[in-house]
């Protein structure tokens, strides 16, 4: 005999609609308003401090970890009322931009339909089910790869781009363009060899290897060639 889906015991589907109906607060980074603004990050983080010192404004500082060069600063992330208080003491026009870019946000949030009916919860928590499975296919896929990652990372020393390339499984061109474009490596002026930037080498994800010793054209004196190599972490 059928079973007939009622609130009593269909639990998971009563938690789906109800978490449905919670839509989630937007906030704005205070990087994101000194983009707005054309300010500088530190003038913000200076004005916001300066505030919640006050206690006019909510602390909520979080830890940003920047893309190109892969240091942790720090930002805020502020609500609408509180970003409007920060932004105060800003032109107009400059207010008008931060009025604008919330006014987008509201609206993100607007797309996101809320079910009216027990029937369209019960088809919210059938879709949601639908996309964990393709995750979870996904993840079944991946794990082979990801395995393979662990154990090279576990069993230490550094491999070449070109190596590094074949265990993800991308070509070598574009992890190349990939690893210049997000600043781990690049070519001095005049010459055709690849050098890892400082700050990947300081943060464990790069190294060097010599790897030939060239005689200078001018000097004849031979000098160290190096390499670029990622490191386990880097991998």
């Amino acid at each position: 005999m059928n079973t007939i889906a009622t609130p009593g015991n269909t639990p998971d589907v009563v938690t789906r609609f109800e978490q449905c109906q919670n839509v989630s607060r937007h906030t704005m980074s205070s990087r994101e308003i000194a983009e707005l603004t054309g300010s500088t990050h530190d003038n913000v983080l200076k004005t916001v401090r300066a505030l919640v010192a006050k206690g006019v404004v909510s602390s909520n500082d979080t830890p940003y970890v920047h893309p190109q060069n892969g240091q942790v600063y720090r930002e805020f992330l502020l609500s609408q009322r509180d970003t409007l208080v920060v932004v105060s003491g800003y032109s107009v026009e400059l207010r008008a931009r931060i009025i604008d870019r919330w006014q987008e946000l509201e609206a993100q949030a607007g797309q996101f339909q809320i079910p009216a009916t027990y029937a369209e919860a019960l088809q919210a928590a059938a879709d949601q089910a639908k996309d964990n499975q393709s995750l979870r296919l996904v993840i079944l896929d991946q794990a082979p790869k990801i395995a393979a990652i662990k154990r090279l990372a576990a069993s230490g020393g550094a491999i070449c781009i070109t190596d590094t390339a074949k265990q993800l499984h991308i070509p070598p061109a574009k992890l190349f363009s990939w690893l210049e474009q997000h600043r781990w490596i690049f070519r001095r002026k005049g010459s055709k060899r690849w050098v890892a930037y400082q700050p990947r080498i300081t943060s464990g994800y790069m190294t060097h290897k010599v790897t030939a010793l060239i005689p200078d054209r001018e000097t004849g004196i031979e000098r160290a060639a190096f390499d670029p190599m990622v490191t386990p972490k880097g991998l």
